[in-house]
């Protein structure tokens, strides 16, 4: 099996891993709330890293001049944009999660041209139009109520704060192992989301986080969610070029609907499919556009 067939079967895992998260999600935060479901997911997801780095024997040393870097990262991926694709899952549904995010490839294509100086083509343009059309049908006019008005915003957020921690990922160096890097981006995050976890905590109901579908949720965003899902996606981009990996990131949504649907009973309305359909055809656009090898793989939830 060569490279190609490889990546390919990495990244499809990966973005499908993500399809089921947002049905684990729905259905976690019900009982933990999202601050914490986060700091837990984290939690768990560090101690597996830094097993795996140990195990694999990974070389821990960052240079310096790197750290701000990693603490940007961190605190804009996964601290903003994390608490707020949970929040936003939890105020609509986990198709409406799995479809704003998945705007994540077409606003980045913006962002790098800012902070990259990528050349912002007609298409890339008209991909970042049709996307953000798509979200606002799904969130205008999918249902109409203050929950989910405000749920497909925080989505939102979430998508852009991901697009560009993604862009800023480029700058670091290729030869810094992603195990790695993630480890450290994830143990910032803790250390930022600790203070406020412990100022809430008598908000977490300790007794119903033994039941085993609460316990098996967190082990599924923390290890499998987020520390498997972020290497498989990682060594996959390795393995393709970056723009054709970015479509495989498709499988989110469309594992997200299906399970939101065959799992939480979610209706799929005629308004969803229009802006889904929008979104995908801007994000093809994007990831179809040409271009220019990137210096490092980009990390996704």
């Amino acid at each position: 099996m060569n490279n190609t067939l490889i990546g390919s079967l990495y990244l499809t895992i990966a973005s499908s891993i993500w399809g089921g998260m947002y049905v684990v999600v729905k259905h976690t935060v019900s009982v933990i709330p999202p601050l914490e479901l986060v700091w837990m997911r984290y939690a768990i997801a560090l101690i597996t890293l830094i097993i795996i780095g140990l195990a694999s024997k990974q070389n821990w040393r960052v240079n310096r001049h790197h750290l701000l870097l990693i603490v940007a990262i961190s605190i804009i991926g996964y601290v903003i944009s994390i608490i707020t694709q949970e929040t936003g899952t939890m105020l609509s549904t986990a198709q409406m999660g799995a479809i704003i995010t998945s705007t994540t490839p077409a606003f980045m294509v913006l962002f790098a041209s800012m902070i990259l100086k990528e050349r912002l083509t007609l298409k890339k343009s008209l991909s970042v139009i049709l996307a953000t059309i798509g979200v606002l049908t799904i969130v205008g006019i999918d249902d109409i109520n203050l929950s989910s008005t405000l749920g497909g915003l925080s989505l939102l957020i979430a998508a852009l704060t991901w697009a560009f921690m993604s862009v800023l990922i480029k700058r670091l160096p290729t030869d810094y192992s992603q195990i790695v890097i993630t480890a450290y981006a994830v143990f910032i995050a803790v250390v930022v989301l600790t203070p406020f976890v412990i100022q809430r905590y008598p908000q977490v109901p300790l007794n119903e986080l033994a039941q085993p579908d609460i316990l098996g949720g967190l082990l599924y965003l923390g290890v499998i969610s987020t520390s498997l899902a972020f290497l498989l996606w990682n060594r996959g981009l390795q393995m393709l070029n970056a723009s054709s990996g970015g479509t495989f990131f498709f499988f989110q949504p469309v594992v997200g609907a299906f399970l939101g649907w065959a799992i939480l009973g979610e209706s799929l309305s005629i308004t969803f499919w229009i802006g889904s359909i929008l979104i995908l055809v801007g994000v093809l656009i994007a990831v179809k556009e040409p271009q220019h090898k990137v210096s490092s793989p980009i990390m996704e939830q």
